[in-house]
């Protein structure tokens, strides 16, 4: 049964899969980056913060608002950027097909740290939707877009070839 979903038979599966997670972040970026007051992620760890310091917001864990006042908080201005342009072109390359499993990788990163902010949301399914493209459609979640061009490329670029991917797996 696995087999199925690792062949060119159960791509169009993945193009679903690929479809809606891209979607969802195209729809999540654009609307950060055409705001008109503009984004500001600050706010967030800020509200994330606040609330966990009152212990309101148990679904943050205190190592992680360590991370987001220490860490994240002080990289706001980056973090401005990098937010919703991070969502629009994942889910861009989602949609087109391109370097499916890094794009579905930066997915679960994105949504993980939705997730540990303490902002269920969709982002659970999201994540898993992602690491089922990762991990069970593999190289075939691409193939009905432009990793089919793309991968044989990126290939002999890298100096690799499909037979020693194979054997490695």
């Amino acid at each position: 049964m696995m087999a199925y979903f690792k062949s060119v038979k159960a791509s169009w599966i993945w193009v679903i899969l690929r479809l809606y997670i891209g979607y969802e972040f195209v729809e999540a970026g654009w609307g950060k980056i055409t705001d008109p007051k503009g984004f500001n992620v600050g706010g967030t760890f800020g509200f994330a913060l606040k609330t966990n310091a009152a212990g309101a917001h148990p679904a943050m864990q205190p190592w992680y608002a360590w991370i987001v006042r220490n860490l994240w908080t002080p990289a706001t201005p980056l973090f401005n950027i990098l937010v919703p342009y991070g969502e629009f072109l994942t889910g861009i390359a989602l949609i087109l097909g391109f370097a499916t499993i890094f794009a579905a990788s930066m997915a679960v990163l994105m949504n993980l740290n939705f997730l540990l902010l303490g902002f269920p949301s969709t982002n659970t399914q999201l994540i898993v939707l992602s690491l089922l493209v990762i991990f069970i459609g593999g190289t075939y979640a691409g193939y009905l877009g432009v990793d089919y061009w793309f991968r044989p490329y990126w290939l002999k670029l890298t100096g690799k070839s499909e037979a020693a991917l194979k054997s490695a797996a």
